[in-house]
């Protein structure tokens, strides 16, 4: 599949399609936000859209402060082995039981490894929507983002993992999955082409004999197009000078770190071949600062402003930074003035 394949693809998916196409191209975790009232919709639609879309199985998650380990493994399993745990004991199915959830078992019997992946055990789901993930314990969210399992949040967690996150979208409560959606992963801000319908409980009807919208060739094939796409001395200046600026924002006070700037990078080259392009350009190199900073901003507070070191108010210092947010900081770094 050659770039404009991809972009013909990508043109019929909707934002939080692409958002989970990027993710498992990828092989990292996903931040998904949305407001409060929208969290069982966005969730379960993002579970249509992995069986329709993608052919994946998912399993969505709850989260409080009082969940633990087990329990996620429990919800994380795939069907058949769901099946396999709920059979009444049977001697003939004793070894085909143990072979099947032997690793799974030994996890439960307290082993604090990682969860696993579903690429190292196939009875798991593939994908895991994990609702109020900022709400459950620091052993869990490590557990979680320690593993290779695609993952989707509600925010904000533990500030010291957001690191783990490779990209972040916002879906606004006013979206709806039954309308034309408006296109932010686009550069050039033109709307989507197409729309997106799902209804509530609707399972793929497999004698139609309908395929995903993308499928494991096209997850390769982004992979593959990502390794050609060119840089020009002067758009690499340019995101340099982004990250540059950022931690040297007054309102900044961490969070830009050496893995973002790697996952910058590698989000920049990734968009490319999704407009049908094989070399970056200022407007794809914006889209992805957006999609791989924002979450990752850490906003200075009035004491923590390099100015109250030399003599500066800080009830005025308060002042300034008092409307300061990810979004406006990233507004006013991202106004540079692009490489012609």
């Amino acid at each position: 599949m050659d770039n404009s394949g991809l972009e013909e693809a990508a043109q019929q998916l909707s934002d939080l399609e692409v958002a989970l196409f990027l993710s498992l191209a990828a092989r990292e975790h996903c931040l998904i936000e949305t407001t409060m009232e929208s969290i069982e919709d966005v969730a379960k639609g993002l579970a249509l859209i992995c069986s329709e879309s993608f052919a994946l199985s998912s399993s969505i998650i709850d989260c409080w402060p009082t969940t633990s380990i087990e329990e996620v493994h429990d919800d994380i399993l795939s069907v058949d082995a769901r099946k396999v745990l709920s059979r009444p004991a049977n001697p003939r199915m004793k070894t085909e039981s143990s072979s099947m959830i032997s690793s799974y078992a030994g996890r439960r019997n307290g082993s604090k490894s990682p969860l696993p992946s579903a690429i190292d055990e196939p009875n798991l789901v593939n994908v895991v929507i994990a609702k109020n993930f900022n709400s459950s314990n620091d052993d869990l969210q490590v557990q979680f983002l320690q593993s290779e399992n695609q993952t989707n949040y509600t925010p904000p967690i533990k500030s010291h993992l957001n690191d783990n996150l490779f990209i972040s979208h916002f879906h606004d409560h006013l979206s709806s999955y039954t309308h034309q959606e408006e296109d932010d992963w686009n550069s050039e801000g033109e709307a989507s082409t197409s729309s997106v319908i799902h209804t509530p409980g609707l399972t793929p009807d497999i004698s139609k004999n309908i395929g995903p919208k993308v499928d494991q060739q096209m997850i390769e094939a982004l992979r593959t197009a990502c390794e050609t796409v060119t840089t020009s001395a002067e758009v690499t200046r340019y995101m340099q000078d982004i990250v540059v600026f950022l931690r040297l924002s007054r309102a900044v006070a961490g969070g830009i770190s050496a893995r973002a700037n790697f996952q910058f990078i590698q989000l920049s080259r990734m968009l490319a071949p999704l407009h049908g392009i094989d070399y970056l350009t200022p407007s794809i190199v914006v889209l992805a600062a957006r999609k791989v900073f924002r979450h990752r901003i850490v906003v200075a507070t009035p004491a923590e402003d390099r100015s109250i070191q030399y003599g500066s108010d800080i009830g005025a210092v308060a002042q300034v930074l008092a409307e300061v947010t990810p979004d406006s900081i990233l507004d006013g770094v991202l106004a540079l003035e692009p490489p012609v």
